[in-house]
């Protein structure tokens, strides 16, 4: 899976769109914006459609810049 769009964000709580790279299904989730969920978390998420993750097709997962330094408590 990976993260398409943030649309709502508290502190570093998301809701966002994710998207399947194997067969292309959409679908919100939620999700947490520090460097452990973009790097470890998203591309071994799992689609619903057709169980295959980022990590399982062996892809590089790309992740997104979080909003805010890991060190910084918001």
């Amino acid at each position: 899976m990976k993260l398409i769009k943030i649309s709502n964000r508290s502190r570093r709580d998301f809701t966002g769109e994710y998207e399947c790279e194997s067969c292309g299904h959409k679908h919100t989730g939620y999700g947490y914006d520090d460097r452990y969920f973009h790097h470890d978390v998203i591309p071994n998420m799992k689609c619903p459609r057709c169980g295959q993750s980022t990590v399982s097709l062996g892809l590089e997962p790309m992740p997104h810049a979080t909003k805010y330094p890991d060190w910084m408590v918001i």
